[in-house]
């Protein structure tokens, strides 16, 4: 059946006005976060359905129990993950999704019948952007991958939704890394005309999105800068026997000192920071795995567990900041630098960032430009549902690597 021919399509982009639920739970592990956004749009004959405003409309996070974070983790490990856990959890983490939902339009209350649409992005739990060989049809061929749970067929039967969901996978299909994808929202909403800025996640992974002064979008590129939060919330998981989950506002690191040499060793023995852009990573990379590595090279050198907790803070912000000197700086004037995602809450990462830029950047999070810190990517994933329901493309070539823009998801009515 042709795309046209659903009745679903026409009505949609016909609106001017729609609503949209975004739903984003990342590599951290911490929790869902849903978003409720007012997107108008221009449907006029000669706009193409150009988005004309945003507006984030309500936000709920609902943190993961112990129980289920404990299971994530096992499942993004190679030596601890169960198929039989994964395809369960596959079903179940769209549970905590569905309430979710319910929760966020309890307080914006709506109904689900003035939702336009869920758009979903999942857990990931394996991402493999290096093309690997794969036995092919008529011989090996070479394959990009990535897996997102979460059945989108859940929540829409909980909700009463149209969901749109596994999102990255178009991209990855036409050739790029499926990720970073919300940059298609930070050209919307945070270029300049006079400066050019970068728009820094701090999740479980770091990603930048650079956008140029005057930027009409297509001059906009990013790419994943190595570890955000994964490796020190990792060690205070550890250390604290799970009683903590992170360092609320880098507490642990500020009371320690960092040890240059134990930053530089997993630096400089890192092939991916010196990776020329596009590219992404993740916790098959960053995860529990390299954590303990970690640890046990600060054990190894007697330092303190601060002093630890000090050092993967001072990893994530040099990598992040030399990424800039790297592959930014040479190329593009930059003016200001946004911190968005659970980082932004990070007082001590945000000021080793602060010592290593250019006195001449600013620093400033997405709350300060008026956004929720936390609340970036739902909103994005919002925006990219959005788009493909009005059968527009969502990625950025330039950003993926792709061959050529796509419309992403997968929709369930």
């Amino acid at each position: 059946m042709r795309e046209g021919s659903f009745p679903m399509w026409a009505s949609y982009r016909a609106k001017q006005r729609h609503f949209v639920i975004g739903i984003m739970s990342g590599t951290s592990l911490d929790g869902v976060d849903a978003a409720l956004v007012q997107i108008d749009t221009d449907t006029g004959a000669d706009s193409g359905g150009t988005i004309k405003s945003l507006t984030m409309a309500a936000f709920q996070y609902v943190p993961f129990s112990k129980e289920l974070r404990d299971r994530l983790i096992r499942l993004c490990a190679v030596d601890t993950a169960r198929l039989d856990e994964l395809v369960t959890a596959h079903f179940g983490v769209s549970e905590w999704y569905a309430h979710a939902v319910q929760l966020l339009l309890q307080s914006a209350g709506m109904k689900p019948s003035e939702v336009d649409a869920i758009s979903m992005h999942g857990q990931t739990i394996w991402h493999a952007p290096e093309r690997s060989d794969f036995p092919g049809p008529t011989g090996p061929v070479a394959v990009r991958s990535t897996l997102q749970i979460g059945e989108t067929a859940v929540v829409a039967e909980r909700t009463g939704i149209h969901v749109i969901g596994n999102l990255r996978a178009r991209d990855m299909a036409a050739g790029g890394e499926g990720a970073p994808l919300a940059p298609y929202l930070d050209s919307l909403l945070f270029g300049h005309p006079g400066e050019g800025r970068i728009v820094q996640n701090i999740g479980g992974i770091g990603n930048a999105t650079v956008i140029p002064a005057r930027s009409t979008g297509e001059e906009v590129y990013a790419y994943d800068t190595g570890p955000g939060n994964m490796v020190v919330d990792a060690l205070v998981r550890e250390e604290s026997g799970g009683r903590l989950q992170y360092d609320e506002g880098g507490a642990i690191a500020a009371s320690g000192e960092v040890c240059e040499e134990l930053v530089a060793l997993f630096y400089d023995s890192d092939e991916f920071y010196r990776r020329v852009p596009p590219k992404s990573t993740g916790r098959e990379v960053y995860g529990s795995d390299y954590a303990a590595r970690f640890l046990a090279e600060g054990r190894r050198r007697q330092l303190r567990f601060e002093d630890i907790a000090a050092s993967a803070t001072a990893l994530t912000a040099r990598s992040i900041v030399q990424s800039y000197e790297q592959f930014v700086f040479p190329a593009t004037g930059i003016g200001e630098v946004i911190v968005s995602g659970g980082g932004a809450h990070n007082k001590t990462m945000l000021s080793m960032m602060r010592s290593m830029l250019p006195d001449s950047t600013k620093l400033s999070t997405t709350a300060e430009h008026g956004m929720q810190d936390d609340a970036r990517e739902a909103i994005a994933f919002a925006v990219l549902g959005h788009q493909s329901l009005m059968g527009k493309p969502g990625n950025l070539p330039a950003v993926t690597g792709a061959d050529k823009q796509v419309i992403l998801g997968h929709l369930t009515l």
